[in-house]
């Protein structure tokens, strides 16, 4: 299976037929039976037709005999293709083994059939004088299951092995999973609590497929609580932890994936009996057992999560009775998604050079390919829409063996080499260029360009793909365009007198797309477009004040030429608004959102899967979002990125870890640790400390308020810090008032006694405060900037204060030793060493205990008479 769901058994008959059974297909342009003598590109687009049956019509689990043409003999095949020839598009394929080349005359029809498709498999022949098919294609299974209209099971059982092939086949997403397991049978009313299942699906980032082991133990995400403990939809090896080997509780194993014509399929493999007893249920073949299946959302890995987990597990599900050993198959005919067109789309812009590349082929899109394609924009083969009256720019890069063009023919190559004709739009053989010396190609589409080109090489053929050629649309119609960060969103806008019209664009596929004013989702006012069930567009308004649902607040802005449409999933939303708006009632959340052209206006955007009217959830937050804002400068008509990290609030928080961290924990050691040492250093190294560190406080404070010109108490940092900054000010004020020291021999006073406590507590409170400020300020930093961005600060904090934990410890160890010497060693007692400040907060019951061992020590003392 290349192409189109093609699936079938392959299988010779006699020297001049041979039998196709299970056969699946979806209809192409003029598709025959192709032969050629290899499968690579040359020889397969060099091959010929070898049958006059036309394949022209869906097949639905079809069989029949092909007889081959009157000029065609085995000896001439290699490779039997099903081949589209207007495209020259392989849509499958068997390869041949010719044994009867051993100078035999007699033909022996193969004992087993192979199956039709491309792919790898076991090579070999089991009859000396035959043509065998040698590839077995990994969609093919012994039996299959219809779940849902869209969603089949197909399965093998290999009973001797104790192993069972499970192969998941769904017209849905390319971001979406499948899943497949078996339920508790001890579990009744609720089958999938405590049921084992392998979810599959494909990788964000580079589109691998994947089958990882499940665990249902709760009806919700997973998570792990205080304790440790996992629970709701996890792989197993969470639940055993991340020092478990992954081939211990996996036992799901990855056998084959793809992704092809909007239909995603995974093959895997677990046993009947699995090792692990915790995690994974028995499979009796000759039973009747309750399987579970279920369709939804991905949600990629995290830091917390490192797995691939499904996002809405109750979205598309259910359950049936299975016995695996019974033959079955209800699947009639290929699975036909409604958009089978996966590939990359970029749209021209005419402000935006298109850079074209060569590169490696890995998914091209209309096999069989040359080992490299065209590249644009650093993406393979991607499906290119172009505007009519809109210029587009190419900067040829692609090496001086590829001339680019663009033609009417779909393979390229020079058609007039094939004898064809066609029609050359831009370009030519003088169109290449290098990275050192590109050379740029101006390409103006007009009313007469044909909605449908191709991106071409003059010098070999199917190196490029499509381009949609559309009536003239935003770049058309407005002034200037940018492209947002992570150059998924295009934004276009057009400045009035006194309003402005904006268009955003989204690169990729999505439910709907919403941009925003402001430097994050938190406080910003955001716009987005969706499309409806009954394909209305809207375009709604919202202020934003939390991360959570609950945080979005619909707003009644005066919005004009509202559009919102959906192009094959590429969302595009449209809107006019005043720059100041009307509002009588100020108080209005949308009353503050001004747009001043003369100021940069910092963007932001995101994208999900689902949005409605009203009772927004957690399924309606983003699945993609900017990672920064971006400022647009709106008179200029030019953007710039919002900097990693402002230099003011680096020095910020290297002040306050000065203070916070070194300063005034200093100073508090000095004064609880250096008591015993004559004179009054403790106390002037204690003063010294802790007003160096609060004028650096208050000093990084200021810098912060100058720098977010003002002060805002929205975010946990701004609290905990205020309080701290409050309690270390308090310090001062608690020094000026402290009450005079009591003389030797004299009790302490009610007085100072409260005031001793109340500078202790308030001293150590603003340590705890302050500690807990910077580290709420990483958070809030790693929120802003990027969790990548402040890891390596998080874990020299956590040391920082693992050193100053192991240095209190080791002081408070010495402070004891030194406190029991002395208790124990009075008779060394000096005349004038009695003035130091030795009185313990933590421990006054252990002063109070010396007082009386001092006591009793005097009351043993005996006099005798000097003459005994």
């Amino acid at each position: 299976m290349l192409q189109h769901q093609l699936r079938g058994v392959f299988q010779l008959i006699d020297a001049c037929s041979f039998r196709v059974t299970r056969f699946d297909l979806l209809p192409g342009s003029d598709v025959r039976w192709w032969g050629s003598i290899g499968d690579d590109f040359a020889n397969l687009t060099n091959g010929f037709v070898i049958s006059d049956m036309k394949l022209n019509r869906t097949y639905k689990n079809d069989s029949f005999v092909v007889n081959l043409n009157n000029n065609v003999s085995w000896d001439q095949i290699r490779v039997v293709s099903v081949w589209d020839i207007p495209t020259a598009s392989d849509f499958g394929y068997v390869v041949l083994v010719n044994d009867a080349r051993n100078g035999s005359e007699d033909f022996a029809p193969s004992p087993s059939p192979a199956a039709v498709g491309g792919g790898g498999g076991n090579s070999g022949s089991s009859n000396s004088s035959s043509v065998v098919g040698v590839f077995k294609e990994p969609t093919m299974f012994e039996n299959c299951k219809v779940l849902s209209s869209s969603y089949r099971v197909r399965w093998t059982l290999e009973v001797e092995e104790g192993l069972i092939d499970i192969g998941l086949e769904a017209a849905t997403g390319i971001q979406n999973y499948m899943a497949f397991g078996w339920a508790n049978p001890n579990s009744t009313s609720k089958p999938m609590l405590g049921a084992d299942v392998t979810v599959t699906g494909f990788t964000e980032d580079n589109g691998m497929s994947f089958a990882d082991d499940f665990y249902i133990s709760q009806y919700s995400e997973c998570v792990k609580d205080e304790d440790g403990k996992v629970q709701g939809v996890c792989p197993d090896s969470m639940y055993e932890g991340s020092n478990a080997a992954n081939t211990l509780v996996n036992n799901s194993v990855l056998v084959y994936g793809h992704r092809k014509d909007g239909v995603s399929f995974v093959r895997y493999q677990r046993p009947l009996n699995s090792d692990d007893k915790k995690f994974d249920l028995p499979v009796n073949p000759l039973d009747n057992m309750t399987v579970i299946w279920a369709m939804g959302l991905l949600k990629p890995p995290d830091s917390l999560h490192p797995y691939y987990l499904p996002e809405n597990h109750g979205g598309t599900y259910g359950y049936l009775t299975l016995n695996v050993s019974d033959h079955m198959n209800d699947c009639l005919g290929p699975l036909d998604a409604e958009d089978k067109d996966d590939q990359d789309l970029i749209t021209a812009d005419r402000n935006a050079p298109l850079v074209v590349t060569v590169g490696p082929a890995v998914y091209y899109p209309n096999p069989p390919n040359p080992s490299k394609v065209i590249y644009i924009n650093k993406k393979e083969a991607p499906v290119l829409r172009v505007e009519r009256g809109v210029p587009v720019k190419f900067s040829i890069q692609a090496g001086h063996d590829v001339a680019f063009y663009v033609t009417s023919d779909p393979l390229g190559g020079n058609a007039t080499l094939r004898n064809k004709s066609e029609t050359i739009y831009a370009g030519g053989p003088a169109a290449e260029g290098v990275p050192a010396s590109p050379m740029v190609l101006n390409w103006a589409p007009d009313r007469n360009t044909p909605d449908q080109v191709y991106y071409q090489s003059v010098f070999t053929e199917k190196m490029g793909w499509k381009i949609q050629v559309v009536d003239g649309g935003l770049s058309d119609m407005y002034n200037n365009s940018v492209v947002l960060d992570d150059q998924q969103v295009t934004l276009f806008w057009t400045l009035s007198e006194n309003s402005i019209s904006f268009a955003a664009r989204g690169e990729k596929k999505s439910s709907y797309l919403a941009i925003g004013f402001g430097s994050g989702m938190v406080n910003s006012f955001a716009y987005v477009g969706w499309v409806d069930d009954d394909g209305k567009g809207h375009v709604n308004t919202y202020w934003i004040d939390a991360q959570e649902a609950s945080g979005i607040h619909p707003t009644y802005e005066n919005l004009t030429y509202v559009r919102c449409r959906s192009e094959n999933g590429i969302m595009t939303l449209e809107f006019t608004r005043p720059l100041n708006p009307s509002c009588h009632g100020g108080e209005r959340p949308e009353c503050k959102n001004i747009i001043d052209p003369t100021t940069p206006l910092k963007i932001i955007w995101a994208m999900g899967a689902r949005w409605s009217d009203d009772n927004l959830s957690e399924r309606n937050m983003h699945s993609a979002a900017s990672s920064r804002p971006v400022r647009v400068f709106l008179k200029r008509g030019s953007a710039e990125a919002l900097e990693d990290l402002r230099p003011v609030l680096a020095v910020h928080g290297f002040m306050m870890f000065l203070a916070w961290g070194i300063l005034l924990p200093g100073g508090i050691l000095a004064a609880r640790y250096l008591k015993h040492v004559k004179g009054d250093g403790w106390y002037q190294l204690h003063v010294y400390l802790q007003y160096s560190g609060l004028a650096i406080v208050l000093l990084g404070f200021l810098f912060a308020v100058a720098e977010l010109q003002g002060l805002h108490f929205d975010s946990v940092h701004v609290k905990f810090g205020m309080a701290a900054i409050f309690l270390a000010c308090v310090q001062p004020v608690n020094a000026y008032m402290r009450p005079k020291k009591p003389a030797n021999g004299e009790e302490v006073s009610s007085k100072r006694l409260v005031w001793e406590y109340a500078h202790f507590i308030t001293g150590r409170s603003a340590i705890v405060v302050g500690f807990v400020a910077l580290v709420t300020g990483m958070k809030h930093l790693g929120d802003r900037y990027g969790g990548e961005n402040v890891r390596g600060l998080n874990w020299a904090l956590i040391g920082w204060f693992f050193i100053g934990a192991l240095l209190v410890i080791y002081l408070e160890n010495c402070e004891k030793k030194r406190r029991r010497d002395t208790v124990f060693g009075r008779s060394d007692w000096v005349l004038g060493n009695s003035e130091e400040e030795d009185t313990d907060l933590l421990s006054p019951s252990r002063a109070f205990a010396e007082k009386e061992l001092d006591s009793s020590d005097r009351m043993e003392v005996q006099l005798e008479p000097m003459s005994r």
